[in-house]
């Protein structure tokens, strides 16, 4: 499996590897929602795992972005809010998955 993801928080990316890693082939990530379009296309991963709070460009264009260019790529949100509007628009937007980040052994179940 590849993993592509997309976290503006250096020490936050790294813990989602360490919590996932051992589950993927190779793992790519990015630092803002604005980059997402081109390391998806670079590198199609199986999953793409999602901040939706990013300087640039939210989790949420992102995820709209990119399942308007790629119908068929797999977004799970990974996000520090458990909020029902936003779990809503990320639902609209095409993710598959929304995780808190307070839980992110959920991941592991997602993507397995």
């Amino acid at each position: 499996m590849i993993l592509l993801i997309v976290d503006d928080n250096q020490q936050m990316r790294r813990l989602i590897r360490s919590v996932v890693g051992d589950m993927a082939e190779a793992i790519t990530e990015c630092c803002d929602g604005s980059l997402a379009l081109a390391a998806y296309a670079e590198s199609l991963p199986d999953w793409v795992l999602m901040d939706i709070r990013m300087p640039q460009v939210d989790g949420i264009t992102a995820t709209r972005q990119l399942k308007s260019t790629y119908p068929q790529a797999h977004i799970c949100i990974v996000t520090d809010y458990e909020d029902r509007e936003l779990r809503d628009a990320a639902r609209d937007a095409g993710a598959e998955g929304y995780v808190v980040k307070e839980d992110l052994r959920k991941l592991r179940q997602i993507l397995a």
